[in-house]
């Protein structure tokens, strides 16, 4: 743009000072200038479109650079809760361990071997509560002469369900 702008005025310069004398010549030099002209304008018109898209890619820029800060801050605080979150379960799961082995402790040992083999065949869960006459590991309701066994069968006695063959832990929610 700037030698659009030096040679529009080197002409003019030319065509002031009467140093071409020819009429053609200087038709030619008028021609151009005014050549030079509308290019310049053309050129001003394009650096202008030119200032406003920046100007938009630069709000657009500064748009998503607040939403990526803004996704920060929201992923710093989702991980400081998920680490405190996974703190509290570590010290759950220790304190949990601890009661298990105090408990363990008191359970016969045959009777311990055949929860862990249980628990390793069933997800987990080797004892299942007997709740309203169902068991909670299944959730199969017993039959009749199942109860009847439960209900005769002296409070030591290790009992099973037939359906799922997990410890059945009688409650007075047992519903017998």
């Amino acid at each position: 743009m700037d030698q659009v702008r030096q040679r529009a005025a080197r002409d003019q310069k030319r065509l002031d000072s009467g140093a071409v004398t020819s009429p053609k010549d200087l038709e030619n030099l008028q021609h151009e200038i005014a050549s030079l002209a509308k290019r310049q304008g053309d050129l001003e018109d394009v650096v202008l479109e030119v200032m406003e898209r920046r100007e938009s890619v630069q709000e657009r820029a500064a748009e998503l650079t607040e939403r990526v800060e803004s996704l920060q801050a929201k992923i710093g605080d989702a991980t400081s809760r998920r680490d405190a979150a996974a703190e509290g379960i570590d010290a759950e799961i220790a304190t949990v361990t601890k009661e298990r082995e105090v408990i363990a402790g008191t359970i016969p040992a045959d009777l311990l071997k055949l929860y862990d083999k249980l628990r390793g065949q069933q997800g987990g869960v080797g004892a299942a509560r007997l709740y309203q006459r169902s068991c909670d590991g299944c959730r199969q309701e017993l039959a009749i002469t199942e109860l009847n066994e439960v209900r005769s069968a002296a409070p030591d006695t290790v009992l099973r369900c037939e359906n799922c063959r997990r410890i059945l832990v009688r409650t007075p929610e047992s519903g017998l």
